[in-house]
């Protein structure tokens, strides 16, 4: 009997462009769901209004007198995708080493493949560093990310956001005046903060995520803290019990208690701080037995993903890894197979050997570049509704082009500048994170 030949058809090129899957829903050219049919419209219809646009975080209260962008020229809301692409790419070649972009991990495709670096806000805060012939660094992601560069940057270097319109909802859960209200308040109970006991430890130290205003980093550099990544925060911690006896961790609580809880921290140690209530809506005994204060943010993003859809996604693909991002809620993250920081589920998808199914917990901008990279493995959101974040989602082409060709004009446009006397104690902070070794996956 003749042995017949099967011919294994090769998967079809995956569209590593959200904003193209985006307007195929619009069109109805796709049976996909989105969050919102504003995020097919160019973001500067939404830059005069308050808010953080279309997109995760729309639902969101954005802080009265938060950065907004001015109107962007016409010939760049007009221009072509093509046009758009063809002029930021001249530009470049035009600047040459006095510019270097950097595109967060989330941010559009239409955007990364313009970028020098690709990756989170701390590894794009020192790739800046290593251009240091650049005049200027265009910083494509949201605001503390510019602002850390800046900190992080030479003085006559200029950090650009593209948009001013490009906060972060989660950054902008922790104000300064909250948190030195915080601190006043936890300085009423616990007593003076600033003086070790016989152990040599004080009663808490301020750790604050990379995802957070300078004026924050500033804070925590005076108070004695340190900031963390999402890759480094259980060492982050270590230091920090290390030198105190509890922690005020802000401003994601999910991080917080994600990572506490894995070294052993037990759930009714970490109680909430909820700035908007009397000693954050606890008592002070509550506060005086905690090891782990959270404080009341959380990122929208990540707060999308359900357990419902790990089940889901076990149920359709068996056999399937589940990597979330430790951003996610605590029974998100306990359900799933492993949670670790953007890069470590970048990695975790390029060491894989064999063809495998992955169910990504995180923004889906990075998910859907993932697919595109790596098409011997399956690879979707958990989350199956289209649905970016919104800040980062901010930065279009349209401003890029914009910045660039501005600075081929000889005009430094939406520079963004630490005032000194933050910029001192931030990196403080900052420098005290850099001797923190990333310890891996939170689980």
């Amino acid at each position: 009997m003749a042995a017949t030949l099967i011919t294994l058809q090769p998967r079809p090129e995956i569209d590593p462009s959200v904003d193209h899957a985006i307007q195929a829903i619009v069109s109805g050219a796709s049976t996909d769901a989105t969050c919102t049919t504003d995020l097919a419209v160019g973001p500067w219809d939404f830059d005069t209004r308050p808010g953080y646009g279309p997109g995760s975080s729309m639902g969101d209260v954005i802080p009265t007198g938060s950065p907004r962008q001015g109107e962007l020229p016409a010939e760049y809301r007009e221009a072509s995708d093509d046009e758009l692409d063809e002029r930021i790419r001249a530009a470049k070649a035009t600047l040459g080493d006095r510019v270097v972009v950097l595109g967060h991990f989330y941010q559009r495709e239409e955007v990364v493949r313009h970028a020098d670096y690709v990756g989170d806000s701390f590894q794009l805060a020192n790739a800046a560093k290593e251009r240091p012939e650049a005049e200027a660094i265009v910083f494509c992601g949201v605001h503390f990310m510019a602002e850390t560069a800046d900190l992080l940057s030479r003085p006559d270097q200029a950090v650009i956001l593209p948009n001013l319109a490009a906060g972060c909802s989660m950054a902008d859960m922790a104000d300064i005046d909250q948190v030195e209200e915080c601190w006043e308040q936890l300085e009423d109970v616990l007593g003076d903060l600033e003086t070790p006991d016989a152990d040599g430890l004080v009663p808490v130290i301020p750790v604050t995520y990379m995802n957070s205003s300078a004026a924050i980093k500033g804070f925590v550099g005076r108070h004695g803290g340190i900031v963390c990544t999402s890759s480094n925060a259980r060492t982050v911690l270590e230091w920090a019990f290390a030198r105190g006896r509890r922690v005020l961790f802000f401003p994601d609580q999910h991080l917080g208690r994600n990572t506490a809880k894995a070294m052993g921290v037990p759930l009714e140690q970490m109680p909430m701080w909820n700035p908007r209530k009397p000693l954050g809506g606890s008592t002070a005994e509550v506060i005086e037995d905690s090891r782990v204060i959270l404080w009341h943010g959380f990122c929208s993003v990540h707060r999308r993903f359900t357990v419902d859809q790990i089940e889901k996604a076990r149920a359709e693909h068996p056999g399937v890894r589940v990597i979330v991002h430790p951003e996610c809620p605590m029974d998100v993250v306990d359900a799933a197979d492993e949670a670790g920081s953007t890069d470590i589920i970048r990695k975790a998808i390029a060491a894989a050997e064999e063809p495998t199914t992955f169910a990504i917990g995180t923004e889906i901008n990075l998910v859907q570049r993932l697919a595109a990279q790596y098409p011997q493995h399956e690879i979707f959101c958990l989350d199956p509704v289209v649905c970016p974040c919104s800040t980062m989602y901010r930065i279009h082409p349209g401003y890029l082009a914009w910045v660039l060709e501005s600075l081929v004009a000889g005009q430094v446009v939406n520079r963004i500048t630490v005032p000194a006397d933050v910029a001192e104690p931030a990196t403080v902070a900052l420098e005290r994170m850099l001797a923190a070794k990333p310890n891996g996956a939170v689980k």
